[in-house]
């Protein structure tokens, strides 16, 4: 039961609401040190244990370091975002007068689902691409285009952003031949006594990404035209442009 008393800092630590790394840090420490004293290692020994701990903990993070690369993109788009990459983005769709938020993302579903066809699905994504960059532009496109838009359009905006991306993503992956599911179709259909080749399987998802992208490019297209709509509704609504 010694052992557990890790697991009593880390809840302690988290409802004060105190810093989550050094909290789980010694958490894992005081889970060493109890099970040195469980299993009878002297008083003396003890600053030892607590080393071991800590040493075991940088020889898996050495041995694992290429996993944790990954990792290090969430605090280069938070600096990114601090020095102000929202607004950069915002302000270069801004300035082109064509864009809209549909045309935007039917240029976002076009490279998201032509890298993920390449492999490259890491290329795009919510924390990495749409919150940083893509739902700003769809938004400043918007703006451009209609004026101040309200919280709910601005909302929306950014679901229809997210939605791209999932849309481009999950349609475009399938024609990588390496990718998971492409292995586990071919895998499940040799047990079922199917045998295909994993190619034929890439390529008949060819067809159902163009019509998704068919299908979710028309979406847009009518999100564009609603989001017009709305604004020319609310503008013979407004007070300012009643006329007298």
């Amino acid at each position: 039961m010694l052992v557990l008393v890790g697991i009593l800092i880390v809840v302690a630590g988290f409802a004060l609401r105190t810093n989550p790394l050094p909290t789980i840090l010694v958490g894992a420490v005081a889970t060493g040190v109890a099970a040195a004293i469980s299993s009878g290692m002297p008083v003396q020994d003890l600053p030892q244990a607590a080393l071991d701990t800590l040493a075991r903990f940088g020889t898996a993070f050495n041995d694992n370091r290429y996993f944790h690369i990954t990792w290090l993109i969430l605090p280069l788009i938070g600096l990114l975002e601090r020095a102000g990459l929202q607004e950069k983005a915002k302000a270069l769709i801004t300035r082109s007068g064509a864009a809209t938020p549909g045309r935007v993302l039917l240029t976002y579903l076009g490279v998201r689902q032509a890298t993920s066809a390449l492999g490259l699905t890491s290329l795009g994504g919510h924390p990495q691409m749409v919150r940083p960059l893509v739902a700003p532009m769809a938004e400043g496109a918007a703006e451009a285009q209609l004026g101040p838009i309200p919280d709910g359009t601005r909302f929306r905006i950014r679901g229809m952003t997210a939605a791209t991306d999932n849309i481009g993503l999950f349609f475009g992956e399938d024609i990588f031949i390496a990718i998971g599911s492409i292995v586990l179709i071919v895998g499940f259909m040799e047990q079922a006594g199917i045998p295909i080749e994993a190619l034929h399987v890439s390529l008949w998802a060819i067809p159902t990404a163009i019509v998704a992208f068919l299908v979710h490019g028309a979406r847009l297209m009518m999100f564009d035209r609603k989001l017009r709509q709305e604004a020319a509704g609310a503008d013979t609504q407004s007070p300012e442009r009643v006329a007298p």
